[in-house]
């Protein structure tokens, strides 16, 4: 159980969780340029080797030819992105742990935290699964060669043309399956480590550095092990062609299984769970940093 002498305040956990974000970004967007460089190089030709042999081939390619810059191509589109997502995200949690809170001093148990980060979850996917489904769209028409959208704004028109709304949102069921129990996962398992890691009679404003990171890192990996298999769905959901899976994820989760077994749920486990560590470690270092800025400026906000 945790000791919390400041009162929650939902305002600047959205304001941390804003900076939190833009951190991960920074940590993890070098990972991401690989990860969509390895799942879209070209096929070699037979007796070519492939352009990259893997993960580590490819950073050394990509710095010896870019440079530094080239580790951080498309970065702005993420930030402007995830920084309104994280801050709404932390917001999320801030808001589920105040509400059952029924004095401001009260220490709140694991299911009840599980329960303020699944609210989280909640929050973020009416902001995350439009674009999701859009950023998904994109990325397959760029290895599959065929251009229906000029960019981003050019296909929420066409979505909308075509279905309305529902085609924006479709996958939403699947994003929520994806997010509410994993960010349950992620701040419970955060809260957790933070309480095993401060000495007895400490406070968590108390913890090292090292030890922030390292319950950061760890509350990433917790998440995208709920998160994976559901991602997976969605992606193959939300990318396939109108009308394929009648019954929603059902068909999806029988194909997939049927065809290639239950491992291919845990595809790209390890790029996801390379970046997992470092960026979210940056994530929650960059929300209590700017938490401890916030509480020394705003002591009252």
């Amino acid at each position: 159980m945790s000791k919390q002498p400041q009162p929650i305040s939902p305002l600047k956990n959205f304001f941390a969780g804003g900076f939190g974000g833009v951190c991960l970004v920074f940590a993890g967007h070098p990972l991401d340029t690989i990860k969509v460089r390895l799942q879209t190089q070209p096929k070699p030709k037979p007796g070519e080797s492939p352009l990259y042999a893997g993960t580590i081939d490819c950073c050394k390619k990509t710095l010896a030819k870019e440079g530094l810059k080239g580790l951080y191509k498309g970065m702005a589109a993420p930030i402007i992105g995830v920084t309104p997502m994280f801050a709404v995200c932390f917001f999320g949690f801030g808001l589920g742990k105040k509400l059952q809170q029924k004095t401001p001093d009260d220490i709140l148990t694991y299911p009840q935290l599980f329960a303020a980060g699944m609210l989280s979850g909640v929050f973020t996917t009416a902001i995350m699964a439009p674009g999701e489904r859009i950023k998904c769209l994109l990325q397959i028409q760029a290895s599959s060669g065929e251009v229906k959208y000029a960019g981003p704004m050019d296909c929420v028109k066409q979505l909308y043309r075509e279905s309305g709304i529902r085609g924006i949102y479709k996958g939403t069921a699947l994003t929520l399956m994806r997010d509410v129990p994993a960010s349950g996962m992620y701040f419970m398992s955060y809260e957790c480590l933070k309480n095993l890691l401060t000495p007895a009679g400490k406070s968590h404003n108390d913890l090292s550095i090292p030890s922030v990171l390292f319950a950061g890192g760890m509350a990433g990996i917790c998440n995208w092990a709920v998160a994976i298999p559901p991602d997976v769905l969605k992606s193959r959901f939300q990318t396939a062609p109108e009308g394929k899976y009648p019954n929603g994820f059902r068909d999806v989760l029988r194909e997939l299984i049927r065809e290639e077994g239950i491992g291919s749920l845990y595809k790209g486990f390890n790029a996801v769970m390379l970046r997992a560590f470092p960026a979210n470690a940056a994530c929650f270092l960059g929300f209590e940093l700017a938490m401890k800025f916030l509480n020394w400026v705003a002591p009252n906000l």
